[in-house]
C-alpha cells in the first residue's frame, strides 16, 4: 500500500507537469501560427493593394470614358452619318468593357454589377437616340440627340457606380 501511495506522490506531480507543458507547447504553437498568419496576411496585403487601386483607377477611367460627354467629344469625327457614328460608339463602349473586364475580381460583386449595368445603360442610350434619326442623317445629329436626352431625362449612368467605386477605395483605407 506505502508503495501505492509513493507511486501515486511521483506519479501525480509528473502528470500535472507533463499536462502544463503540453497546454504551454500548445499556446506557444497556437500563438506562433497565428502571428505566421498575421504575417502572410501582410504580405498579401502588401502585394494586393497596388493591383486593387490599379483596377479601380481603370475601372474609374472606363467609365469616365464612356461618359456621354467625353466619349461624344472624344468621337464625333470618325464618322460623318448616324449609322456610323452609333457603330463607333456601341464598339467604343464595348472595346473599353472588354479591355477591363478582368478587373472584376479586384472590386465588390455590387460595384461590378453597376459598373455593367452603366455600361449597358450607355449602349441603350445610344441605340435609343440613334433610333429617333435617319440612319443618314449627319452624325452630329446624333450627338445631340444624346446630349439632349442626358439633359432632359437626367440620364447619368456613370455616378453610382463612379461613387462606388470611390467609396471601395475609401474603405481600403480604414
Amino acid at each position: 500500500m506505502e508503495i501505492m501511495v509513493e507511486l501515486l506522490k511521483t506519479i501525480i506531480p509528473l502528470g500535472l507537469l507533463m499536462m502544463g507543458m503540453y497546454f504551454l507547447a500548445k499556446t506557444f504553437l497556437n500563438k506562433q501560427y497565428e502571428q505566421r498568419k498575421l504575417e502572410l496576411n501582410s504580405k498579401a496585403k502588401e502585394t494586393i493593394t497596388p493591383l486593387k487601386l490599379q483596377a479601380y483607377e481603370r475601372m474609374t477611367l472606363f467609365l469616365e470614358r464612356i461618359t456621354p460627354n467625353y466619349m461624344l467629344l472624344r468621337l464625333y469625327e470618325r464618322a460623318e452619318l448616324v449609322g456610323d457614328f452609333q457603330a463607333i460608339l456601341l464598339k467604343e463602349i464595348r472595346e473599353e468593357y472588354y479591355h477591363n473586364l478582368a478587373q472584376q475580381i479586384y472590386v465588390s460583386p455590387e460595384t461590378w454589377e453597376e459598373i455593367k449595368n452603366a455600361m449597358n445603360d450607355m449602349l441603350a442610350l445610344v441605340n435609343q437616340s440613334a433610333a429617333e434619326l435617319k440612319p443618314d442623317d449627319a452624325a452630329i445629329n446624333l450627338s445631340k440627340k444624346i446630349f439632349d436626352k442626358v439633359v432632359n431625362e437626367d440620364i447619368d449612368p456613370t455616378k453610382k457606380p463612379l461613387l462606388m467605386l470611390k467609396l471601395e477605395v475609401q474603405n481600403l483605407f480604414e
